[in-house]
């Protein structure tokens, strides 16, 4: 009598709160699961294996420069997307109002994600450069992976009350959000900075799947944090190598001539020095032909290294010495 009421309980345990109950009732307390979400850049820049280039070119950037900002499509996840559209949106417009500012960016455009997902590679992305008229791509990837685990208490998951009320549940998220910006013409890495961010907690059966949509929600939110942070730091960095001329970039300022690297259109010493030397030559020319007055006539001037001569007689004409 008393096994037959420990059956009729469970089973409509089961029927209240679902089939989630009895899939613990075959496991706990070593029930595990995992669920993941992620995108990749370099699964996307290198679909099905692409070759890499043969030869490293250095890019050339246009200041100041557009930027296209987007996030990177999500790969197949194994659980519920913690990232919706809406998300992402608010995610690249504090990204885009973080560095906007910046004396050699002109504009940030925020490209949806749905642009990108047919148009794997640098072949596509060469087109969505064409498509926004942007110098560089800014790509945001992610990497969000979520572990539960059941401990002691979810023993207390074979009663009704238990489920609702037991935290048997331990669960652990860690999240990875990465900003790369890359030069589509020459495919070239000039940037990047990551973020991540760690949440441990536990939870009642009942409200673990909720529980887990909030925690990858602020695991996003601080890990876009950390990244925007570092990735201040990085340009801030990147800023001053190119002032000093380390950094692996050509800089042109709009409207200049190309060519010139690392110190907005500056020209190189090699440039300096030769034009240095043209107008040297043309200044002693102009003062040897005021040297004297017969040199105006016959152009008779010796050019030295340390000065001009006046007129050197032994190779004037007899008569005019």
């Amino acid at each position: 009598m008393k096994n037959r009421l420990l059956v009729s309980l469970i089973a409509l345990g089961a029927v209240l709160s679902g089939c989630t109950i009895m899939d613990q009732v075959f496991c706990a307390p070593q029930c595990r699961s995992q669920t993941r979400n992620s995108s990749s850049l370099v699964n996307f820049l290198y679909p099905d294996g692409a070759a890499l280039p043969a030869t490293n070119t250095i890019p050339e950037l246009h200041v100041p420069l557009r930027v296209g900002l987007a996030f990177l499509p999500s790969q197949a996840s194994s659980g519920p997307a913690s990232l919706d559209a809406t998300q992402k949106q608010v995610l690249m417009e504090r990204i885009r109002q973080r560095f906007s500012s910046r004396k050699f960016v002109s504009e940030i455009v925020v490209v949806p994600d749905y642009y990108l997902a047919n148009a794997r590679g640098f072949a596509g992305l060469d087109g969505v450069q064409r498509l926004y008229n942007v110098d560089l791509m800014a790509l945001v990837s992610y990497d969000q992976v979520t572990h539960t685990d059941d401990n002691r208490l979810s023993l207390g998951y074979l009663t009704i009350v238990g489920a609702y009320i037991l935290r048997g549940s331990s669960q652990d998220t860690a999240t990875l959000v990465d900003l790369a910006v890359v030069d589509p013409a020459t495919r070239s890495l000039v940037l990047r900075a990551g973020g991540t961010h760690t949440w441990h907690g536990t939870s009642t059966l009942i409200d673990a799947d909720r529980n887990s949509r909030e925690a990858g929600a602020a695991g996003f939110d601080k890990a876009t944090d950390e990244m925007i942070n570092n990735f201040d730091t990085a340009l801030t960095a990147f800023e001053a190598d190119v002032h000093d001329g380390r950094a692996n970039v050509r800089i042109v300022t709009r409207g200049e001539r190309s060519g010139a690297s690392g110190g907005g259109g500056a020209l190189e010493l090699w440039e300096l020095l030769a034009l240095l030397g043209l107008t040297t030559i043309r200044m002693t020319r102009i003062s040897v032909k005021c040297a004297h007055p017969l040199s105006q006539r016959f152009g008779y001037g010796v050019l030295r290294r340390d000065r001009v001569t006046d007129v050197d007689h032994h190779a004037m004409p007899e008569f005019a010495r």
